[in-house]
């Protein structure tokens, strides 16, 4: 039933490119047509050739221009026929990966947070191009297979009806054969694409993480690792090739056996001439040539469903992706006035149902208050954050902005209200200009340099082989973390929205330039309301409201004076710094 509902989805990839499929079945007939009058002409030749004991030159000779010109037919349409298939092909590959693009963008953060980024990568990239193997052999060798084996069998029929018959008893056990393997291998194929997805993710968290591999000395526990998926993937992928691989030779062998008795029955026919069933030397020769055209497809549309079944495995891992659950966005956008009030009314949220994590949590913050969150590791601080920016939903109460459920507004005009720098930097793949100007693509360049100057990146930025215009790959892997950090400021200074997030903005900045960066977030800040994650708790105390968290929930609330007078938590967490 899976494999039914993908090929009906398949096809629906496949409609909108309808006429070219058209043109190239209509090749594939021109094709095949062209083939299959090639052995009747040849036979008319062999037959001139003996004929009367005579050598007939000119009949020969216009059978050889005739023969010559269907062959350049033949061609010429195969020609076409496989460039449309490419077309169509790749066009599909590349509406799939659009549509998977799409969807990335448009899944939860959750489901990120779930998944391996390696075995997503492995769905876009190695499971498409398998598709698309796959799908250009269904196209090019399964219609003209058919074709093939049809118009053959009936051109069989009317020459010689019993040598026809012969054949038609024989063949079902090739077709009973390779249906019978193939049913096998599908298993085998989801087997393979399933660890191909986890050695890519394994691959991935490897490269990414080489550094921390080599200070810790974890090498040889990292080759062990990818030994033992690589030799998971060796096993079923030989499993995988071994079972489809003899589709071919099974085929072939009863086809062979079709063949040879065909010759035998022919042979017969022509030296005895049969009972009304005489035959020339010819006309057994153009027989061997259809009982060979009727088998080879047989022997080509085995190694198709190989393929077929290889392909249906890697797009039904690709429609499992493109079924998951959506972000749905409220049907009428609300824009309300931006003013940067934010309230929490009763929140209560878990990663997992069976572990709370906050839980009645209330909070009111003014319009241009500096709100400080602290509180030891895994309290909630950056599950806050997550659920202001509405990356996760909230499993009861209401965060207010601006006077609006943010449930009511979209995510889109919610996130536009905040600028980010966050403890882990991202860069995209493009220059340092383009990097800063990410959150605001219109900026002049004088802007950008203004914003790179506030953020105390101008200097190095000056340093770098072409400045502004200099490239940054594989996500700032020519930069230093503190580089890095420094561009994501500057993009925040750049688009300078009403509310800010901080979460560890300065982590990676030394203690100087820490100080600097500081002062020109106060001047950012100046108006704006402002959520700073802290760990280095001398970095907060000019906010507005500290909220300490503990296990989910504001245990303490005021300034940085108010706390220290109360004693409690967070005097115990400031003091310990300094101990």
């Amino acid at each position: 039933m899976k494999n039914k509902s993908s090929l009906k989805r398949v096809l629906l990839l496949i409609k909108p490119y309808g006429f070219m499929i058209f043109m190239s079945v209509l090749c594939s007939v021109i094709s095949v047509a062209a083939s299959l009058l090639i052995p009747i002409f040849s036979g008319k030749a062999i037959d001139y050739m003996i004929g009367d004991g005579q050598t007939v030159f000119g009949e020969i000779l216009k059978f050889i221009i005739i023969i010559a010109v269907t062959v350049g037919a033949a061609c010429l349409a195969q020609y076409f026929s496989s460039a449309l298939n490419n077309r169509v092909t790749f066009k599909i590959c590349n509406d799939i990966r659009n549509k998977v693009n799409e969807k990335l963008h448009k899944l939860p953060v959750s489901y990120t947070d779930s998944h391996r980024t390696g075995d997503l990568v492995s769905r876009v990239t190695a499971d498409v191009d398998s598709f698309a193997d796959g799908l250009l052999m269904g196209f090019t060798q399964l219609f003209t297979g058919v074709l093939t084996i049809v118009a053959a069998l009936v051109i069989m029929l009317v020459l010689n009806w019993v040598i026809a018959l012969t054949v038609i008893i024989l063949t079902p056990a090739s077709i009973f054969v390779a249906k019978f393997i193939a049913s096998h291998t599908h298993k085998y194929f989801k087997q393979q694409s399933a660890i191909r997805g986890e050695q890519t993710a394994l691959i991935n968290e490897l490269i990414e993480g080489q550094k921390t591999v080599k200070a810790f000395g974890h090498e040889e526990e990292s080759i062990e690792d990818f030994d033992e998926v690589n030799k998971r993937l060796e096993k079923a992928a030989l499993n995988a090739t071994f079972y489809s691989s003899l589709v071919n030779p099974s085929t072939r062998l009863i086809n062979n056996v079709v063949y040879a008795f065909v010759a035998l029955i022919g042979a017969f026919f022509a030296i005895t001439g049969g009972v009304g069933m005489a035959m020339t030397v010819g006309g057994l020769s153009v027989f061997l040539n259809y009982a060979g055209q009727y088998a080879k497809p047989f022997n080509e549309i085995s190694g198709v469903i190989t393929e077929l079944q290889n392909a249906f495995t890697c797009i039904e891992r690709i429609f499992e992706l493109l079924d998951e659950k959506e972000i749905v966005e409220t049907d009428t956008p609300v824009n309300p006035t931006v003013k940067g009030e934010v309230e929490l009314k009763n929140v209560a949220f878990s990663y997992e149902p069976e572990k709370p994590l906050i839980t009645d949590l209330n909070l009111d913050v003014k319009k241009g208050q500096r709100v400080a969150i602290v509180g030891p590791t895994g309290c909630g601080k950056t599950t806050l954050i997550n659920l202001l920016m509405r990356f996760y939903d909230t499993d009861s109460g209401e965060i207010i902005v601006d006077g609006v459920e943010i449930k009511d507004m979209t995510r889109h005009n919610l996130r536009l209200r905040y600028g980010m720098v966050l403890q882990d930097t991202w860069l995209c793949h493009g220059t340092v200009k383009e990097n800063i100007s990410y959150g605001k693509p219109d900026a002049s360049d004088e802007d950008i340099v203004t914003a790179a100057k506030a953020a105390h990146a101008h200097s190095f930025i000056k340093r770098l082989p072409q400045g502004y215009d200099t490239v940054i790959i594989g996500g700032g892997a020519n930069l230093s973390a503190g580089q890095r950090q420094l561009i994501c400021i500057a993009r925040a200074m750049l688009s300078l929205p009403q509310m800010l997030i901080l979460d560890e903005a300065t982590s990676s900045i030394d203690t100087r330039t820490e100080l600097k960066i500081q002062s020109a977030f106060a001047v950012m800040m100046k108006g704006r309301t402002s959520f700073i994650v802290a760990h280095r708790l001398s970095t907060i105390r000019e906010a507005d409201v500290i909220l300490v968290m503990r296990d989910g929930q504001v245990i303490e609330q005021g300034n940085h004076d108010e706390l220290l007078k109360k004693g409690g938590f967070y005097a115990n967490l400031y003091n310990s710094q300094f101990d």
